[in-house]
């Protein structure tokens, strides 16, 4: 590694101030380091002074290899606690992997552990009855994993006993992430811990969007199936699958590869259209159905699947000018008149005999499906889209289903809105669907990509009542708290969801899961449609604020 690189480094780290911080009379720093391929090896030096400790790292960076990841953490604010008092903060916490400072189990930082390292391989366990987004984690630690961890990661040959241990000692870090060409500052408060610091959104937003395109891509296997999904701290795969989110994840490839201008991608995509069509639909009287495969329930047939293989097939005929799959959209058409109601309303999943399954599953079908038809119309102009169209946006009107604050109803309305201009009910029915949801947007601490999605597209919307001449329906609406929330939401994603180098590099495999998204409350998931939602909301708020 160069000198000049590690003297930017060092004079980064001093920069942030507190580098006098003493712990057993000692200044404490930690250096992570990875090749990309493999889990970042961790160590902790101390030493009486800065310069000391900074002495120590030089000499083990110098024959670094230019490329490879390298953090440093200067450990500040140490605080020692009782282990049960630790034991019931730890256990307090709201959800999983939100415990955000390092721990060492001696004051001499023998037995130290990164907040990073903690949470990328699972150190902290929920409890065994927690289910995600019902209950609270009440985690625990599991000290045979620890015990574990530092003999085997870390090959310190004198085992931890952590019966034995009465204190420990928490710790926050400043740190200085190096990417093999660019140095960050990372942040070091709330809940955007350990990502990079840079004013330039713009330059980030292209590099994750970049990022994000090549690893959803690459998730697609031979045979056009994609590989659903893993939890990155338990080191597991997701086996199972689910048509909505093959087609859906299709779409948002398509959005996220027109943007990076990477025609390659097509013969991907191309493949994984083919598989789901011949593996994931059933054709009966000329209708063609999504169709869900169980192993040890019924096959059923969702609304939401119908919709996503419109918006996947007419994205690509749109993009591409291939309009090969022509038959199958009509057919898709075709296969909407099982699931309609005589109220207009739509049954929401069909048994594959095509009787009633379940009346209602999910909200999402409602708008996904007229969002469907609102890009089905405006390929193919077929008034029976046009008809179906309008019915469906007329029956959530009537039935107030602005009060559901659903993503997919933001983007059905605004794409209607370029079909049916001045309606003003529809405008009414996307204000409400936004508006009356900042406060929640706004407090909202996971990721939740699909709240960056809801307000580019109620952006958009209001750019239309703007246009059309009722800019009175906005009166009573903050739409600057609007606007700014947008970006809010955008940094909040990139920073709290995304497998940036300096997130990756602490899990087994980091080059696997760099570029992808996760959700960290459920141990780092990475499934396609998390991929889809964070790149559809990030390529749609570039398009909007920057194109």
């Amino acid at each position: 590694m160069k000198a000049s690189k590690l003297a930017e480094i060092r004079d980064l780290i001093k920069q942030q101030g507190y580098t006098n911080q003493l712990q057993n009379g000692k200044v404490t720093m930690a250096v992570s380091i990875s090749d990309h391929e493999h889990q970042a090896s961790v160590k902790f030096f101390q030493g009486k002074s800065f310069n000391a400790v900074w002495g120590n790292i030089e000499s083990k960076l110098k024959g670094i290899q230019s490329n490879f990841w390298i953090k440093i953490d200067l450990v500040i604010n140490t605080q020692g606690k009782q282990k049960i008092t630790f034991e019931s903060e730890l256990k307090s916490i709201e959800r999983n992997n939100y415990w955000r400072k390092g721990i060492s189990f001696d004051d001499s930082f023998k037995y130290a552990l990164l907040e990073s390292e903690i949470n990328a391989n699972a150190l902290f366990k929920p409890s065994k009855n927690h289910v995600v987004g019902v209950n609270g984690a009440q985690m625990t630690a599991d000290y045979k994993s620890i015990e574990n961890y530092f003999s085997q990661s870390r090959n310190i040959k004198d085992k931890l006993n952590t019966k034995s241990v009465d204190m420990v000692w928490v710790f926050n870090t400043k740190s200085v992430f190096y990417d093999g060409d660019n140095i960050y500052v990372l942040n070091d408060e709330g809940l955007n811990i350990g990502s990079r610091i840079t004013p330039d959104l713009h330059g980030e937003l292209t590099q994750v969007i970049n990022q994000g395109q090549k690893y959803l891509k690459a998730q697609i296997k031979e045979s056009g199936k994609f590989a659903y999904g893993y939890y990155p701290a338990l080191q597991m795969v997701l086996t199972n699958y689910n048509t909505v989110r093959h087609f859906s994840s299709i779409y948002a490839l398509l959005e996220a590869s027109q943007y990076v201008h990477d025609t390659d991608a097509f013969s991907n995509i191309k493949r994984a259209l083919d598989y789901g069509l011949e593996n994931l639909t059933i054709t009966k009287d000329n209708a063609l159905f999504s169709v869900d495969h169980y192993k040890k329930r019924q096959d059923e047939l969702k609304l939401g699947s119908q919709a996503m293989i419109i918006l996947a097939l007419c994205k690509y005929e749109e993009i591409t000018g291939d309009r090969s799959y022509e038959e199958q959209i009509n057919q898709v058409l075709e296969a909407l008149k099982y699931f309609q109601r005589k109220d207009h309303g739509y049954l929401h999943v069909l048994n594959t005999d095509l009787t009633l399954k379940d009346k209602f599953r999910v909200i999402y079908y409602d708008g996904e499906i007229t969002f469907a038809l609102a890009r089905y119309y405006q390929l193919t102009k077929n008034k029976l889209a046009k008809k179906y169209l309008k019915e469906s946006l007329d029956y959530m009107v009537a039935h107030d289903y602005g009060r559901y604050h659903d993503h997919w109803i933001s983007y059905a309305v605004n794409e209607s809105l370029t079909i049916f201009g001045n309606n003003v009910d529809y405008m009414k029915l996307a204000i409400k669907n936004v508006f009356t949801y900042l406060d929640f947007i706004e407090k909202r601490d996971t990721s939740y990509p699909t709240l960056l999605e809801l307000l580019n597209a109620a952006n958009k919307m209001v750019d239309k009542v703007n246009e059309s001449g009722n800019d009175q329906l906005l009166e009573q609406y903050d739409v600057d708290r609007l606007r700014k929330m947008q970006t809010f939401r955008t940094r909040h994603e990139i920073n709290t969801g995304c497998f940036l180098p300096e997130v990756a590099m602490y899990f087994r495999w980091p080059e696997k899961y760099l570029g992808g998204f996760f959700a960290r409350h459920d141990n780092f998931r990475t499934r396609i449609d998390d991929c889809e939602h964070f790149l559809s909301g990030l390529v749609n708020y570039d398009y909007y604020v920057y194109k």
